[in-house]
């Protein structure tokens, strides 16, 4: 439900009640991922999807029963071949997905809350919830927060002088969640009581330490459980991942076994763009069309201003080189050097390299690409290193124009992202989705 947090944040400030769907888990091709949610308030106000419109409806129904009878379900959604018009994933996929209401007066209400002002305001947040288990634990939730954040959520910067000592806490996936199998392995019998929240007998409680952050709300079970959950979705706050994972009630594989859904909501990656040109501008507007928190830098005060690049979160007039060994980036950092000038491009790309950030292009025509690797060579960069820069830089689109050339660029980063090809899908028999370099597909992960 983090997805869909301003939102969610305003009802409550609203007072409003509401009852929210989130996919938990998906197999197949479905067209939304763990932690995509839809919300419907008593007014019958609906926000946000869980599957591009397949199944909406039905879940838009369970969301209205759920606020009436204040009782949370889980329900799986497949494809059926016997009826062509019956509810469910025309692409083939299975989904499923957790209908909980949140009202006024419900103990799980203020947790809640907590996790969705967290991630309105940006910060790196991470909401922990029981979906299957004991019946008295199911609904039950806490809020994680990482030590080392500033007040809207974002890591302190760090030296990058010397092997880059700062954050590489986010992995450049950005992934969502952990798929099933074909056959979808854990039972579709989630009926063991279901309760809801009712009887959330522990209330909200200041926040707790755990080894690398805190945690505000709780289970209300073992003590170890609590520090247990904590402790992994935190670990899944690092990696910027949204997905479930197994434990026993014990806080380890003693007791009844829990699947709790951990939702995880990071400040915006960041988009670095070097020179301040008008190709620039246009892959300025991409970027912030993809989420991207935009930089522009410059070493030009003539062209690094406001009025060129309206839509840029930051513009910095300083030798580009300069400007990166003092900034912060992180693994989900994007690096896009258009000055294709000698001066600036080989310093900068020296220590770009260098840095475990998730994208690193550089503008040029191919006699310009391989000039820039020769004086990249002569100045010490290695042939790994070298491997790493995507130059020229964009796919190939046959693009002529500023904005066709970011949508070159901007496609060529997401390929690298989502482990795609960027081949056309058309006589293709490939993945429709990718999740890069995520785990095997098989069953949930687990907790010893």
């Amino acid at each position: 439900m983090l997805d869909i947090a301003e939102e969610l944040n305003r009802w409550v400030e609203q007072g409003r009640d509401f009852a929210v769907a989130t996919v938990v888990a998906v197999g197949g091709s479905a067209p939304r991922r763990p932690g995509a949610a839809l919300a419907v308030d008593a007014d019958g106000t609906a926000i946000g999807s869980v599957s591009g419109g397949c199944v909406e409806g039905a879940v838009y129904e369970l969301c209205r029963q759920a606020l009436e009878d204040g009782e949370s379900v889980l329900e799986r959604f497949g494809y059926s071949d016997d009826d062509a018009f019956a509810v469910g994933l025309t692409c083939g996929g299975i989904i499923d997905i957790l209908v909980t209401p949140v009202r006024v007066g419900d103990r799980v209400r203020p947790v809640i809350a907590a996790g969705l002002a967290a991630a309105a305001s940006g910060g790196a947040t991470a909401l922990a919830r029981i979906v299957t288990g004991p019946a008295d634990l199911v609904g039950r939730a806490l809020v994680v927060r990482r030590r080392g954040t500033d007040e809207d959520g974002s890591r302190m910067s760090a030296s990058h002088d010397s092997g880059f000592q700062g954050s590489a806490s986010y992995d450049s996936g950005f992934r969502s969640g952990t798929s099933y199998d074909s056959g979808f392995q854990g039972s579709a019998s989630y009926d063991s009581g279901f309760q809801g929240s009712a009887s959330y007998d522990s209330g909200f409680r200041d926040s707790t330490s755990y080894d690398s952050g805190y945690y505000e709300g709780g289970f209300g079970a073992h003590p170890e459980l609590d520090r247990t959950v904590a402790a992994e979705a935190g670990a899944f706050l690092d990696a910027g991942r949204t997905g479930t994972l197994e434990i026993g009630e014990q806080g380890s594989r003693c007791g009844a076994p829990l699947t709790v859904l951990v939702e995880s909501s990071v400040p915006p990656p960041r988009m670095i763009v070097f020179g301040a040109i008008d190709f620039a501008s246009a892959l300025v507007r991409v970027g912030k069309f993809l989420n991207y928190r935009v930089t522009v830098c410059d070493a030009r005060p003539v062209f690094a201003t406001e009025a060129r690049f309206p839509e840029a979160d930051e513009i910095v007039v300083e030798w580009p080189h300069r400007y990166l060994e003092r900034t912060e980036v992180d693994a989900r950092t994007v690096l896009c050097v258009l000055t294709h000038d000698a001066k600036f491009d080989v310093p900068l790309l020296r220590l770009a390299l260098r840095l475990p950030v998730a994208y690193v292009g550089a503008m040029g025509s191919r006699r310009t690409h391989l000039d820039r690797n020769a004086r990249l060579r002569e100045v010490g960069v290695t042939e790994l290193e070298l491997a790493r820069l995507r130059s020229p830089i964009g796919l190939d689109l046959g693009a002529r124009t500023p904005e066709e050339t970011a949508l070159s660029i901007a496609a060529e980063i997401v390929a690298d992202r989502r482990g795609g090809s960027g081949v056309s899908l058309t006589g293709a028999h490939t993945p429709i989705h990718h999740d890069a370099g995520s785990a095997p597909t098989g069953r949930i992960g687990s907790v010893a």
